[in-house]
């Protein structure tokens, strides 16, 4: 059995904070703080994951409106505990170079595209901590025979969860967070028309 790596020891008793993640440069790429744990994405992403997203942030750059932006691969600071990475997100923060995370209110949209080990995290516990976050608008993309099928939910604010808002095959269109239209089989290779 290996010692753990000197890097991989919480500071405190009580776990890691989100400020430490900034402090963490020996962490793997797209390491995400849940509940005062580590989360490392250790497996290789899938190509139609990364195609996909790529796509998605082409297709929303050019709907989005003056004052917002698109992310991608950038962690939210939902409280002390919790910075998680989605996917994609529309923010309303202006551009730092240097910037590492975004504050819930400065997100209006949170895209996660579910891979075999990130499902549970997807669909459960970070579609929580998003909605009590007070984030707007959360989309899960699923793979459906090679095609991505967006499940869009909005925050029911009194309850501090998210109420389903359809779900999207072929098309998306949305009027909320900014009117959307996204043709969905045109954003991964296989998919895309060749007429």
């Amino acid at each position: 059995m290996s010692a753990l790596p000197e890097w991989m020891r919480p500071p405190r008793a009580e776990g890691w904070f989100a400020d430490d993640l900034d402090r963490l440069t020996e962490a793997p790429r797209h390491t995400e703080l849940i509940d005062g744990a580590l989360v490392f994405m250790m497996s290789p992403q899938r190509w139609w994951h990364g195609e996909l997203i790529t796509d998605l942030v082409i297709a929303l750059r050019a709907q989005v409106p003056a004052g917002s932006r698109i992310g991608r691969e950038m962690t939210i600071r939902l409280d002390s505990r919790n910075r998680p990475e989605p996917d994609l997100i529309v923010t309303t923060a202006g551009y730092d170079g240097d910037r590492t995370w975004f504050a819930p209110d400065e997100v209006s949209l949170v895209v996660e595209v579910v891979s075999p080990e990130s499902a549970h995290r997807d669909r459960t516990v970070k579609v929580r901590k998003y909605a009590e976050a007070g984030i707007a608008h959360y989309w899960l993309i699923e793979e459906e025979g090679g095609a991505p099928v967006v499940h869009v939910y909005e925050l029911d604010a009194p309850t501090s969860s998210y109420a389903p808002a359809g779900i999207f095959r072929g098309k998306l269109e949305r009027p909320v967070p900014f009117p959307i239209a996204i043709d969905l089989d045109g954003l991964v290779p296989a998919r895309k028309r060749t007429d």
